[in-house]
């Protein structure tokens, strides 16, 4: 299976060439009965580089895809001295997975496939990022 290549617009296109590393991550819907659906979307590095992007919410915001379940997802790109900050709001935790390479997360060091949950804490701090990719998940308790 290949990965995305880009098109001279910047748009992705299929590769038979690279490698894909494909992460298939299930989040139960809140109420039961709701149909299933698919959605796809595609957001550029540039909108992740030392940031957290919105990429899944209940409500759509920020142009993320919408879940059927109170919770945010966001996915970042972390190397060298980007730091990263994420408040949380009481009665919530959150859901650290690091596709690639390696960060700290409230000061745990994670690599490639670790995961962490934090919960009753105040915010998050994602730094020491060495070619890192990152997907938190802003979760109800």
């Amino acid at each position: 299976m290949g990965a995305l290549g880009r098109e001279p617009g910047g748009h992705p296109t299929p590769s038979s060439a690279e490698q894909v590393h494909f992460l298939q991550i299930w989040i139960k819907p809140q109420a039961p009965g709701i149909t299933p659906s698919y959605e796809q979307k595609y957001f550029a590095p540039e909108e992740k580089r030392g940031k957290l992007r919105l990429i899944a919410s209940a409500d759509a915001g920020d142009g993320s895809v919408r879940i059927h379940q109170d919770a945010r997802v966001y996915a970042g790109l972390l190397d060298g001295n980007e730091r990263i900050a994420l408040t949380l709001d009481e009665g919530r935790q959150v859901y650290v997975h690091v596709a690639r390479g390696s960060l700290t997360a409230n000061g745990s060091p994670l690599e490639g496939g670790d995961a962490l949950k934090l919960r009753a804490e105040k915010s998050l701090i994602l730094a020491d990022g060495k070619d890192a990719e990152v997907m938190v998940f802003d979760l109800p308790q």
